[in-house]
């Protein structure tokens, strides 16, 4: 018998999970850390238990045995068909499982299951549609460096980018320019040195902390030019995704209602706030499975 449900929204940079009872009611959340498959199937399962212990503690309910529990995740490399099957395989006992991209998941969130897109936007992006005859579509999402248009880390590239100019004397000094590269630990006369070792380990997490940097200097005119090119990006995902403009959109992610300000105004004026978030619709997914399969 299933007692409890868990809604798992997992990435790189960490793990969300809400907690139900059999019926659907919610009573808490759990926080862990990072859960993308790409950082190892091992590790993906040892973040989903901790947030999922977290959760039952801030219940104050002692957590069953796993096969008591059904569980729908919804995590950042599940495009990778070889760590997606490895990963349910290492399942530790979940009476059901239902594994999704957080792309789905946040779908699902956004506009309770029913027909709709979602651009989800944070260290990356990805775009998915829901049809009204069910079948889906996904745009974008193909990793960064090559991909993730819009996206924290596509953001920061070209922040990098501008001042790799202006320490060369291609572009002007500015406020913006001193602000990037001083959070690149480039700090008194060895600058340019000091840049070429973050950019040695930079990670697409390292760049997508900038991001914050150009939002905050938005009023320079090429802080300002990167975000308007980013909204673009946003309105090029979601035309592919519903072409004719009918089904409501919701922008999500952390960089979601940031990026608000810089879309063309008639993608701002169709869009809708997100009814929830992917660890939400993962819970969702995973409660109509069992349905389903009475």
């Amino acid at each position: 018998m299933i007692d409890f449900l868990l809604g798992v929204d997992g990435g790189g940079t960490g793990t969300r999970v809400r907690l139900a009872r059999a019926d659907g009611t919610e009573i808490a959340q759990g926080a862990s850390g990072p859960s993308g498959l790409g950082l190892g199937i091992a590790r993906a399962w040892s973040s989903v238990q901790q947030a999922a212990s977290q959760a039952f503690a801030a219940a104050g309910v002692e957590q069953p045995s796993l096969e008591h529990i059904a569980i729908g995740l919804g995590l950042a490399g599940v495009h990778n068909k070889q760590w997606a099957a490895e990963f349910v395989a290492a399942n530790p006992g979940y009476a059901a499982i239902r594994l999704e991209t957080d792309a789905f998941t946040t779908l699902m969130g956004a506009h309770g299951g029913a027909a709709g897109a979602i651009v989800a936007i944070g260290t990356g992006s990805v775009g998915e549609v829901l049809r009204e005859d069910g079948s889906r579509h996904e745009v974008g999402g193909w990793g960064f460096p090559a991909g993730d248009e819009a996206s924290g880390g596509w953001i920061g590239l070209r922040a990098i980018g501008h001042i790799e100019q202006v320490l060369d004397g291609r572009r002007e000094h500015s406020a913006f320019a001193d602000a990037v590269i001083e959070a690149c630990g480039a700090i008194g006369s060895n600058r340019r040195d000091a840049i070429q070792v973050w950019l040695g380990k930079a990670t697409q997490t390292a760049y997508a902390s900038l991001a914050p940097l150009v939002l905050r200097h938005a009023d320079h005119p090429v802080a300002r030019a990167i975000l308007l090119d980013a909204g673009q990006e946003v309105a090029t995902i979601a035309h592919a995704l519903d072409p004719d403009g009918k089904l409501p959109l919701a922008l999500c992610g952390g960089l979601g209602a940031a990026l608000r300000d810089f879309l063309p105004a008639g993608l701002l004026a169709r869009t809708t706030p997100p009814r929830g978030d992917s660890a939400a619709g993962a819970l969702q997914m995973i409660a109509l499975q069992l349905k389903d399969s009475k």
